[in-house]
């Protein structure tokens, strides 16, 4: 017959708890993690060991009688994550297990680190200690480390209003028909879209109005990966597009196209919104999109970006 496995469950256990002298070193450590500082001890050789020890690792020389306040802040030099955390852990979510050398010390300590995410972990990041209400005297005083605060979300808007002059209003009033208005200088003979009443060249005052095409050309452009409510898509392409008839690029959005095949030299064409939602505003033209035509020749377009 086959002999059968045996087995048996052993216990090691401490109902009262194991009581230990610390000794003069580690009882320092201990004593001043009571009253929330870090030390270590500096050995013979002028290094700082945290935690401290009796004795110099490398050598086996007893340590000096110097102890070196350090941190609280350091940096982590290398981690394990975490993610089903045991219940005698010290999170009850996941987190780093960290060697952390605090700034002074010379080697490193093990302790928690509550970052959150796996992804915000890695080597060289700082942490500083968040301590526990009550402090006794125990490592787990420093309840977790935590990372540096290294950015901040701060919510952002400004509201303001806009008067537009006699230029602005007279271009928006177009805007609002469906067509772009520029004005032609005179002087320099250039088109100028927005339309303007004074050239930004020459200082002459443009009386000439003139109505260009709702399609051009994009001569340079962005590409943008932020939310934006103007915009058809995240992301998204902001462009300076030198309209038809004009000598000035005026900047709008791009869509109906995916950001990566947006280049220079595309041919685009106005997206209007219906005339009974227009009013005196850019909303009117809701993007720029592909008309499907050959690219332009940027070398043979006056104006440009």
């Amino acid at each position: 017959m086959p002999s059968e496995d045996l087995a048996a469950t052993h216990v090691l256990e401490f109902p009262g708890g194991y009581t230990r002298t610390t000794g003069p070193v580690i009882g320092r450590f201990l004593t001043e993690l009571r009253d929330r500082r870090l030390v270590g001890v500096r050995t013979a050789g002028g290094r700082v060991l945290v935690p401290p020890l009796e004795y110099d690792p490398d050598t086996g020389e007893p340590v000096t009688d110097e102890y070196v306040e350090v941190g609280p802040a350091g940096t982590v030099e290398s981690w394990a994550w975490v993610s089903s955390p045991r219940p005698d852990h010290p999170l009850d979510r996941p987190f780093a297990w960290a060697l952390i050398r605090l700034d002074g010390a010379d080697t490193a300590l093990v302790h928690a680190v509550d970052a959150g995410d796996p992804k915000a972990v890695q080597p060289g990041m700082r942490v500083r200690p968040r301590w526990r209400a009550e402090t006794s005297g125990h490592i787990t005083d420093i309840a977790c480390f935590q990372p540096e605060v290294t950015r901040i979300v701060a919510p952002v808007r400004a509201e303001y209003r806009v008067t537009p002059g006699k230029a602005l209003t007279r271009f928006l009033e177009g805007v609002r028909e469906g067509v772009f208005l520029g004005g032609r200088c005179s002087r320099c003979v250039k088109v100028y879209v927005p339309y303007r009443i004074s050239c930004p060249s020459c200082g002459t005052l443009i009386d000439e109005e003139v109505r260009v095409a709702d399609t051009g050309t994009i001569t340079t452009f962005a590409i943008n990966n932020l939310p934006d409510p103007r915009a058809p898509q995240v992301p998204f392409v902001s462009a300076y597009i030198l309209l038809d008839g004009a000598d000035t690029p005026m900047i709008a959005l791009v869509g109906d196209v995916p950001a990566q095949e947006v280049r220079q030299g595309m041919r685009v064409r106005a997206v209007w919104a219906p005339p009974e939602e227009r009013t005196l505003s850019m909303d009117n033209v809701r993007w720029f999109a592909p008309t499907g035509e050959p690219d332009a020749d940027l070398s043979e377009l006056e104006g440009g970006a």
